[in-house]
């Protein structure tokens, strides 16, 4: 969630000598205006990742001898985090700064959500949550006595035997289109995965045939922002819905929202910050990434509609349009990711010269498709993301596109093979 200039201000830091670190933190200073003379307070949290604890340590330390104050949560969902600090920048306005403050924020938002839903009949639900080995599950563990008795969360990849993501998890179910290890489904249950620090989530399903539903990211944007603008509809209010995606978004989701919902959305950079910025541009703001990273902002003018809002909640499960399963996204690895750069929020290649055009014409050869490529942030491998008709089409232009990446942008290892 760092600003791009503060990412820079890291790296600096990150690849200063040792003898160098005092100056290169005044230079940060000095460039970023910080007033040095102010109380500076840091919110520290950890997830159950062996190094998380030595790493929370150094970041005391390091508060510590330059005179700052601190607040050590110790074991904390990313989430969680994340409503510690907002609680303290408002003054205790957004909530109380404590696991139980959590706790009883969410659960009776939850419990008001869902006294004005309806349950088809079934008084006791069931949900079962892939809690992907990590801290999601000791967490969750704590809130369900916060819950009402009529649900049932039943967790899964606990963390008692499973490694941290190892065949579970939000991004495994997201890749292979198929639950994770550890959890048996039948017919029309509910299920949901977490990743490692519980910030991401993706919902879903077998039905009756034995056929695998997922609800991704970009199908819970589509239904949630097409929800509220038919509540705003029937109100008569005139708030403003915006959706914010990356080019890597769900084609078939995008022309959904604009074409039938007529919801206007909007294209960033991968990342969530980039998408959080968007989304605080209108009333009521919804983001999601397809891998599980996202929510729903709302404005203070909105605000002061949600209970309003809440009276008009009606069941919208199963009327959001069909979309296209037909998406694969690979990896490439390369020499040096910096070859390859993009522009127009990621969906265009600028260099190396003529891989572009060798996309755009890739694409051409199937129908209802997309392409993009773009390197990683943190490591020499370049993402590739196919869109087509058909799962066969999909598949046959990402290992094209494959392909023309490793042949003009430096490809090291095994040549990409169709089939993956």
């Amino acid at each position: 969630m760092l600003a791009p200039s503060w990412e820079e201000h890291a790296t600096h830091l990150a690849n200063a000598e040792e003898q160098d670190l005092a100056r290169a933190l005044v230079a940060i200073s000095e460039e970023a205006a910080v007033n040095l003379h102010q109380d500076a307070f840091v919110v520290i949290g950890r997830d159950t990742r062996p190094s998380s604890e030595k790493l929370s340590e150094s970041v005391i330390d390091g508060v510590t001898v330059l005179g700052g104050q601190f607040h050590d949560y110790g074991l904390l969902t990313t989430p969680q985090l994340h409503y510690m600090v907002c609680c303290r920048n408002t003054g205790g306005q957004y909530g109380e700064a404590t696991i139980d403050g959590y706790y009883h924020k969410l659960s009776t938002a939850f419990v008001e959500l869902s006294k004005q839903a309806s349950c088809s009949g079934d008084d006791h639900r069931t949900l079962k949550v892939d809690c992907a080995n990590g801290i999601g599950a000791l967490k969750l563990k704590e809130m369900k006595h916060y819950l009402p008795q009529g649900l049932s969360v039943q967790l899964f990849n606990d963390g008692t035997k499973g490694k941290l993501n190892h065949f579970c998890g939000a991004d495994f179910v997201k890749s292979h289109q198929k639950p994770p290890e550890g959890i048996e489904m039948k017919a029309n249950e509910r299920c949901c995965s977490f990743d490692g620090d519980a910030d991401r989530i993706i919902y879903y399903y077998c039905d009756v045939d034995g056929h695998f539903h997922l609800i991704d990211g970009d199908k819970i944007a589509t239904l949630i922002s097409s929800f509220l603008k038919e509540l705003l509809l029937e109100i008569g209010e005139s708030l403003t819905v915006g959706v914010v995606q990356t080019a890597y978004a769900n084609g078939s989701s995008t022309r959904y929202l604009e074409e039938v919902m007529k919801v206007p959305v909007y294209c960033t950079k991968t990342g969530v910050k980039h998408l959080h910025h968007k989304a605080q541009e209108f009333d009521l703001g919804v983001y999601f990434e397809a891998n599980g990273h996202g929510t729903v902002l709302f404005s203070k003018a909105a605000e002061a509609k949600i209970r309003q809002l809440a009276k008009e909640l009606e069941d919208k499960k199963g009327k959001a349009a069909k979309m296209l399963e037909n998406v694969i996204d690979l990896f490439n690895q390369v020499a040096d990711r910096q070859v390859i750069s993009t522009t127009d929020a990621e969906r265009q290649v600028v260099k190396p010269p003529g891989l572009q055009e060798a996309i755009n014409d890739l694409v051409k050869k199937y129908k209802l498709s997309r392409a993009f490529v773009r390197p990683s942030g943190t490591e020499d491998v370049v993402r590739v993301y196919a869109e087509a008709d058909s799962q066969e089409n999909a598949d046959s232009l990402a290992y094209e596109v494959s392909l023309a990446v490793f042949q003009q942008a430096g490809g090291v290892g095994e040549r990409p093979q169709p089939g993956f």
